[in-house]
């Protein structure tokens, strides 16, 4: 009988639903706060479910002998090591929509209470003083709601928002035209966004990109007398910035549920008039709580009954009797992916896969839900395979899909086009006999690439000294290639050339390579190898 080990505080309904799916689970929530205990007895345990006080870190899952699954009750995983997770072979599942209209309707609440200074009032009418004309407020009704981020959070905001008949604008990449007219929302630029917004609400992850997005900088660009709301991760609005701002009144209020640092015990923000403040609320509810404790617990029991993954963070979600056919494409697909997702930084409009030879007959679901992730965790580290489709939904991209014989030399291949207003990308790859994945075209040049998790895509046109110029230069910033290849379109027209590199290219290098003017276009790239 699978055990399964409940180290956080979860509903006894969703306890409950492990012992009814035959599930031997032991509920010990104080054990999330407890290091030494946790490491003790996690060596018994088939199965983990946790909330965020629990932090499975690389030293838990090495005493984690028997563990196959760890599910979070929850959208976020920072309290788990996931590299060290998937290197031992342990599923990392997550909840990615039980909380959402929970987190939407906060940041809704944070906008009446920085716009009315609640917090500030309550307080003043307890102390038992009435200082009516200390706190006037701003009416949300007809006011500019800047909504950054218009994905499964932010689209609830946007149409609450509406119907407190507010304007919004939106600023998303991936949002397309099409869909900000479903939402109601007008589609802008950032720029466009900073000058126009009343009001500013945050709906991204944390990425490499968002970190610190709202800069000193960008707040100067900014409407006087915004107030700016922040319910999705810490980090994203320079803290110290926004003080310095709200001091100025540039600034007129702020509401913040998440911040740089937690538990935030100080923050720039903190004491400053007409801040409000929450710690990390966002999907407190009692609705929210139970319906992702339900949620992991139906997922954990899936998969050690059955062997049904779902919402997986660091694998795809196939069943056990797929995987060793499907595994490597479900791979494959993922590269394919992350190619085309790390060179388009445009709203994306449409997504075609072509499966062709044998590949048609296997689970193509599963396949395009891995291209669709890939493309798609350039930007939103946080999609997975069962989520990213849904996501692409929202944003109005067209998914289609064709399945064909086998057209070419390769017993199975897929490829990949994804289209922009802009521009029209392709990238094709199969399997080899030693399963694994090869980019076998890109742009329509036929290569026979190798993929690593470090690698440098260049384009050129056909001209000597492009193989000398790459190779000097990476070597002179200490970067060795471990596979080099080359393809163009014809003699003297379009050429490519993909190398993967024993590590990442540094920035000089690649500075020094673009100024060269040799090359159209130099991109670094990283993959999930």
């Amino acid at each position: 009988m699978p055990k399964v080990l409940v180290s956080d505080k979860l509903s006894e309904t969703a306890v409950q639903i492990f012992r009814d799916n035959g599930i031997d689970v032991d509920f010990e929530p104080a054990l999330g706060k407890d290091k030494d205990a946790l490491l003790a007895k996690i060596g018994d345990y088939d199965g983990l479910a946790i909330r965020s006080a629990t932090k499975v870190t690389e030293k838990l899952l090495n005493a984690a002998t028997n563990l196959k699954v760890i599910g979070r009750a929850g959208i976020g995983v920072d309290n788990v090591d996931l590299k060290a997770a998937s290197k031992k072979g342990v599923i990392v599942m997550n909840t990615p929509f039980g909380n959402s209209i929970t987190t939407a309707e906060h940041a809704i609440a944070m906008m009446f209470a920085v716009a009315r200074q609640i917090p500030e009032a309550s307080a003043s009418t307890h102390a038992g003083k009435w200082e009516k004309s200390k706190f006037m407020g701003v009416e949300l009704t007809s006011k500019t709601l800047g909504l950054i981020g218009s994905g499964n959070i932010g689209s609830i905001v946007a149409s609450r928002a509406l119907g407190l008949k507010m304007k919004v604008v939106a600023y998303d990449p991936y949002l397309s035209e099409e869909r900000a007219q479903k939402m109601g929302v007008t589609k802008v630029e950032l720029d466009e966004l900073l000058t126009k917004a009343d009001f500013i609400t945050l709906h991204v992850p944390k990425t490499d990109q968002t970190a610190g997005m709202i800069s000193k900088e960008v707040i100067a660009k900014m409407k006087p007398g915004v107030r700016i709301i922040n319910c999705a991760r810490g980090g994203l609005v320079d803290e110290v910035a926004l003080a310095e701002a709200l001091k100025s009144g540039h600034v007129a209020g702020a509401a913040f549920d998440v911040f740089e640092t937690e538990p935030a015990t100080d923050s720039p923000l903190f004491n400053l008039p007409n801040v409000v403040c929450t710690p990390h609320l966002g999907a407190a509810t009692t609705e929210a709580q139970e319906n992702v404790a339900i949620q992991v617990a139906e997922q954990l029991s899936d998969y050690l009954n059955n062997g049904a993954v779902s919402n997986a963070i660091n694998m795809p979600s196939i069943t056990a009797k797929e995987a060793p056919i499907l595994g490597p494409f479900v791979k494959l697909a993922g590269h394919l992916g992350a190619f085309v997702g790390q060179l388009t930084d445009e709203p994306i409009e449409a997504i075609n896969i072509t499966y062709d030879g044998k590949v048609a007959e296997m689970n193509t679901k599963a396949l395009g839900s891995a291209a669709i992730a890939g493309v798609m965790k350039a930007q939103n580290p946080d999609v997975n395979m069962v989520s990213a489709p849904v996501i692409a939904a929202d944003r109005g991209i067209k998914i289609s899909s064709t399945t064909q014989e086998k057209s070419g030399v390769f017993d199975s291949y897929i490829k990949l086009t994804v289209k922009t207003a802009k521009r029209e990308r392709t990238i094709a790859g199969t399997v080899f006999s030693d399963g694994k994945p090869r980019f076998i075209q890109i742009k329509g040049i036929n290569i026979d690439a190798e993929v690593g998790q470090h690698m440098l895509y260049t384009t050129n046109q056909d001209v000597p000294g492009i193989i000398g110029t790459l190779g000097q230069t990476l070597g002179e910033s200490g970067v060795n290639i471990a596979n080099f290849t080359l393809g163009r379109s014809e003699e003297g027209a379009d050429a490519i050339a993909l190398l993967y590199l024993d590590e990442a290219p540094c920035q000089d290098a690649l500075d020094k390579l673009k100024e060269t003017g040799l090359f159209t276009s130099v991109q670094p790239l990283e993959f999930e190898v």
